[in-house]
């Protein structure tokens, strides 16, 4: 069981950052592959990032790449999404989730655990 939840978020202007996190519980959440995910309003969940836990290999979506990065510390038991040159087409709730083993990363449906979400508003 791992539970995890997302603090971080609020509101920025265009160009600016923020750095989310999301504390994790659970004594093998480090053996679980960690993914952030958003749902802007009126839309799906979409996929941003994610790390896999066996070699930490990174996978994000090609809107956010060279702006967002992802990074977990095993020892604080917590995972970052900094967001950087935020664009008010980041807005949006993201959440973090957790998938014990999945060769689809991106799929908002292999996830196991999810947080309850923290809000991202972007303003031009």
């Amino acid at each position: 069981q791992v539970q995890l939840v997302e603090s971080g978020g609020g509101l920025v202007q265009a160009g600016g950052s923020l750095r989310l996190s999301c504390a994790a519980s659970g004594r093998t959440w480090n053996s679980y592959t960690m993914g952030w995910f958003r749902q802007a309003p009126g839309k799906e969940r979409e996929f941003v990032t994610a790390i896999r836990w066996s070699d930490g290999r990174i996978y994000s979506t090609d809107s956010v790449k060279g702006r967002f990065t992802i990074s977990r510390d095993n020892a604080k038991n917590t995972l970052y999404l900094q967001m950087n040159s935020l664009a008010p087409e980041d807005t949006a709730v993201y959440y973090c989730a957790a998938v014990r083993n999945t060769i689809l990363l991106m799929s908002a449906g292999r996830y196991e655990y999810w947080g309850q979400g923290t809000k991202v508003t972007v303003s031009s």
